[in-house]
């Protein structure tokens, strides 16, 4: 473990917007020749089908991420700050779509390196447990254009709280 690194240093590492992107791509980024590097984790979260139990085609239904420019980005990059700071790692990247998405399409990236692969699956998973507790968004789902706001379940805070406590990372200023 070592020292938790200025959120300013990460913005880098951090994307927010409505582009979409490339898993390979992004990936060789990362990596980009070092030769350090035993390990590579990558976790894309798409949009799943909620409602065909329910008899609704996967077209009547809407999904939409809001979150605060300039805000939102800095709180994500206090994470990676925190993370490199809990992790043995030597990259990390985030990605997170905003805006209107429909069924299949990519929400969030996740990417991480590092010389072994423990460390590299633990600090994946502690990102995307406080992603999804967290980070600024604001998440709408819609069925047949009745839409409703969606807050974090409790499996979302219990699995965040298994990395030591159910408050924020350490932030940067709003």
């Amino acid at each position: 473990m070592t020292e938790v690194g200025r959120w300013e240093d990460e913005l880098p590492h951090v994307r927010v917007g409505p582009a979409d992107f490339d898993l390979t791509q992004e990936v060789a980024s990362l990596r980009n020749g070092d030769a350090g590097v035993g390990a590579v984790v990558a976790f894309v979260g798409t949009v799943r089908e909620w409602q065909a139990a329910r008899g609704v085609d996967a077209a009547e239904l809407g999904f939409e991420l809001e979150h605060y420019p300039g805000m939102t980005e800095r709180s994500l990059a206090s994470m990676v700050a925190q993370a490199r700071g809990r992790f043995d790692v030597r990259g990390v990247r985030i990605i997170h779509r905003v805006g209107p998405l429909a069924v299949g399409d990519q929400i969030v990236l996740v990417a991480v390196t590092s010389a072994h692969r423990h460390a590299a699956f633990d600090c994946a998973e502690f990102l995307m447990d406080w992603l999804k507790t967290e980070a600024p968004f604001w998440k709408k789902e819609s069925v047949r254009g009745e839409g409703q706001w969606v807050a974090a379940r409790d499996t979302d805070h219990a699995a965040a709280a298994r990395w030591g406590g159910t408050g924020s990372p350490q932030k940067g200023p709003a």
